[in-house]
């Protein structure tokens, strides 16, 4: 059977289902009340929403219901079919085989921030009388359909020559003017399913001091990717283009997720959306959302999961890939959207997501810390702590070549084991021990864990030697080398 033949299979169960006598019922009675007779023939139109726009839509029905002279009726629907998915507002018009009772207007509780959410209509018609005539809107958000979000759709319909077309571009226009989403920090978290949802993130204030870097090296990226915004009428003015890309690139534990999250806390203003997981396959919607609600960061975790050498995988591409370099080209000057992409695994990147002008800008490596960063380590991560050291230049010297997180996480068992204990005071012992537990042979594991042992990406085989010079390249002065 093809499509056709099951969508009129479907189509014509349905009206046995909801069939009554032939007497009208009182939804076909009001709306032709409200539109006149011909509301069986009135033209129909359709504004396709994402399912994410489900508060922004509310938001924009209050704002157009609140104005002056306006009046407005909502009214549900009743019946065995009414989240039939292919019901529309056409099909209510036409009359008795596809007449409906009344019922109460469906809502969904959808959050508008952290901790915070409002009642939205999902199912219901709206009746608007203005002074420019009258329409019928229909609000269906409809069941996801096998893999996917779910479908969310405004259909109007008017006797009134371009009304109808008039207030759906005044909803779109009034979506983008309230975005509940701007200036927010957003992730995605997806279902097995396929079907998604975003989630309102506190947004982090991390102090520059929590950070241990090289020196400069933090001033170096939050110039790059924050500097712009704050001086963008500058830029444009002298014909600079404002859409830049960060690569953070290290080993597990040296920083990357803590200097994001720095960034995102300095850059108050800004959307910030971040996909890691499963919900970088979504990079193409949610950039367009970021070129929405700019000025915005995108911040795509473990990039290497998507963006490998094009030879891998069995297709020998990366759909995926394609999108975030089709996103990160097509911005225009005036896109003040920074792209801040990280990865434990640089050798594995595409060369061609970084060596054309306009992807990434710079790529940062965040190193191992050093001696000196080793011991601001131990303070920073003692802090709180009773901690007496009577030789701290021998913990320095015992964790060369680990990471921020095996400092943190030392500290942690050695106050824990002065708990057990019975002390709160953390001595040489105390740390010596747990050292010794993780650095024994039989911790190999942990020690990677931790990032207590690198595995250096420049002794690995693949194609990484583009890393090397890699600002001259990404800025186009010369061609990657092979």
């Amino acid at each position: 059977m093809g499509d056709d033949d099951l969508r009129s299979q479907l189509g014509k169960l349905v009206r046995e289902l909801i069939r009554e006598s032939d007497e009208e019922q009182p939804l076909t009675e009001l709306l032709r009340e409200h539109l006149g007779e011909g509301a069986g023939e009135l033209p129909v139109l359709i504004e396709e929403l994402h399912a994410w726009d489900l508060p922004n839509l509310q938001v924009a029905l209050d704002a157009v219901c609140a104005r002056s002279g306006w009046e407005s009726r909502l009214v549900g629907l009743a019946g065995q079919a009414r989240h039939y998915h292919g019901l529309g507002l056409g099909d209510l018009l036409v009359g008795p085989d596809w007449s409906m009772g009344l019922g109460s207007p469906e809502y969904v509780n959808a959050p508008v921030g952290p901790g915070r959410s409002m009642p939205c209509l999902a199912f219901g018609l709206l009746l608007l009388t203005l002074p420019g005539g009258r329409l019928a809107l229909f609000v269906h958000r409809g069941e996801p359909q096998g893999f996917g979000p779910p479908s969310l759709s405004v259909e109007a319909a008017s006797p009134e020559d371009g009304l109808a077309g008039e207030l759906l571009a005044d909803l779109r226009r009034l979506l983008d003017e309230h975005d509940v989403y701007r200036g927010q920090m957003l992730t995605v978290k997806v279902d097995p399913h396929g079907g998604s949802e975003i989630v309102f993130l506190e947004r982090p204030s991390l102090a520059a001091g929590e950070l241990v870097l090289p020196d400069g090296l933090l001033d170096r990226i939050e110039r790059h990717v924050l500097g712009p915004s704050r001086h963008r009428d500058a830029l444009l003015a002298s014909g600079r283009h404002l859409s830049r890309g960060l690569l953070l690139w290290g080993p597990p534990g040296t920083g990357k997720t803590h200097t994001v999250r720095y960034l995102t806390g300095l850059a108050s203003d800004a959307t910030v959306v971040i996909l890691s997981g499963g919900a970088l396959g979504m990079v193409g919607a949610f950039a367009g959302l970021a070129r929405r609600l700019a000025p915005a960061l995108v911040v795509l975790e473990d990039i290497d999961l998507v963006a490998e050498e094009r030879t891998y995988g069995p297709f020998g591409s990366s759909p995926v890939l394609f999108d975030l370099m089709n996103e990160m080209d097509g911005l225009g000057d005036d896109a003040d959207i920074a792209f801040v992409l990280t990865t434990n695994r640089p050798d594995a990147l595409e060369p061609a997501l970084a060596a054309r002008p306009g992807r990434v800008d710079l790529a940062v490596e965040l190193p191992l810390p050093d001696d000196e960063g080793r011991r601001r380590l131990l303070e920073l991560y003692g802090r709180g702590l009773d901690l007496r050291l009577a030789d701290r230049e021998e913990v320095v010297r015992r964790t060369s070549g680990v990471t921020a997180s095996f400092v943190k996480e030392l500290l942690r068992r050695a106050a824990v084991g002065a708990a057990e204990a019975g002390r709160s005071t953390v001595t040489d012992d105390d740390v010596r021990g747990v050292l010794d537990e993780l650095l024994a042979e039989t911790a190999t594991l942990t020690r990677v864990l931790l990032g207590g042992e690198r595995r250096d990406v420049q002794a690995s085989p693949g194609p990484h030697e583009w890393l090397e010079g890699m600002s001259d390249v990404t800025l186009g002065l010369r061609p990657p080398q092979e």
